[in-house]
């Protein structure tokens, strides 16, 4: 026993705590480098558009970095609780620990951190991800061989499939549907960005609503989970804790309200006033270069004139005699002389 310093042999691993998602932090990254890409032509952009045209690069990338993090965002309900409770099995020996679970579309995050974080010569300070998988039994198995403490294996089993509770049922297709929603608003959100640059604003107003809707959806899709009959979480002196909407949750209703504000707008405004719509997003304005000037009858490209005079046309008067012999058609007998 000794060897462990206290520990018993079957828990060799001294756990480290969660720090940050790597698919957060890579969404994250790539979203700046976006952001400063489109930030640096700016200076290209004269006058007054060009304040429009930097809310509208930050707003519209705000807008898909979170429709995208949401897919693998840990925090979409979650629970806690501070209680005094066994520390590991085979022993009798407590800790005061605030205990946590944190639901994503994916998978759930079970912590654990003890108050203070160091107790019984230990560091106490667990975060262990569970994916919704078909092998979450083995993940539940190869918890019990790594000797993690009783709080998150208790938690983590009523997640298995062979529990009573069924919660892995419940919060796997729930979580499977508002993401491929919540995928679908992705797609719309590019549509959208793509019709802000070409004349059909009131396209791009109507893609905008529909991202809206499909985040909206994704939100109906998880709540679903809190209409079914919920498993109580009991852990030591604490008593029964239940999971609640959090960050992530709350993250995506604003952003589909201001999806939804955006649409709307962009569609009044292009039914009210098209035309300055179209001048604040620079569409559907040509050139002075390009334009076609009218002449009498026909239409004379400037551009093919680039470098060449024209003279102006004059008239040529001719004599009242001349024009009579010009228009004077002449007689019979003149033709049957000259045959």
């Amino acid at each position: 026993m000794t060897f462990y310093d206290g520990i018993y042999p079957f828990y060799p691993l001294q756990r480290t705590s969660f720090i940050f998602s790597t698919h957060l932090l890579t969404i994250i990254l790539v979203f700046l480098v976006l952001t400063v890409s489109f930030l640096l032509i700016l200076p290209g952009i004269r006058g007054k558009s060009r304040l429009f045209w930097m809310f509208r690069i930050i707003i519209s990338l705000f807008i898909g970095i979170v429709i995208v993090a949401l897919n693998f965002t840990s925090d979409w309900a979650e629970a806690r609780a501070t209680t005094n409770t066994t520390y590991k099995s085979f022993s009798s020996e407590e800790v005061n620990a605030e205990v946590g679970l944190h639901i994503g579309l994916y998978g759930i995050n079970i912590t654990l951190k003890g108050n203070p974080v160091n107790q019984l010569n230990e560091t106490i300070n667990y975060n262990e991800m569970f994916a919704w998988k078909d092998t979450i039994d083995e993940e539940y198995g190869n918890a019990l061989e790594r000797g993690l403490p009783n709080p998150i294996l208790y938690i983590a089993e009523k997640f298995t499939l062979n529990n009573p509770c069924g919660l892995i049922y419940q919060y796997r297709y729930s979580g499977r549907y508002a993401s491929a929603t919540l995928w679908t608003a992705f797609c719309c959100w590019l549509v959208a960005n793509v019709l802000f640059s070409m004349p059909v604003i009131l396209y791009a107003g109507y893609m905008m609503v529909a991202t809206a809707a499909f985040i909206f959806f994704s939100m109906a899709s998880f709540s679903t989970i809190m209409n079914l009959p919920t498993c109580l979480f009991t852990i030591g002196t604490s008593g029964a804790f239940q999971t609640e909407y959090s960050g992530s949750f709350w993250l995506a209703l604003a952003t589909g309200v201001l999806c939804l504000i955006i649409g709307v707008l962009v569609v009044l405004l292009d039914c009210l006033i098209p035309g300055k719509i179209r001048d604040a997003f620079s569409v559907g304005v040509d050139n002075d270069e390009d334009e076609d000037v009218y002449f009498g009858e026909g239409y004379l490209n400037s551009n093919f004139l680039a470098g060449v005079t024209t003279t102006p046309l004059t008239t040529l008067v001719l004599p009242t005699d001349e024009i009579r012999k010009v228009s004077r058609q002449p007689s019979l007998q003149e033709l049957s002389v000259r045959l």
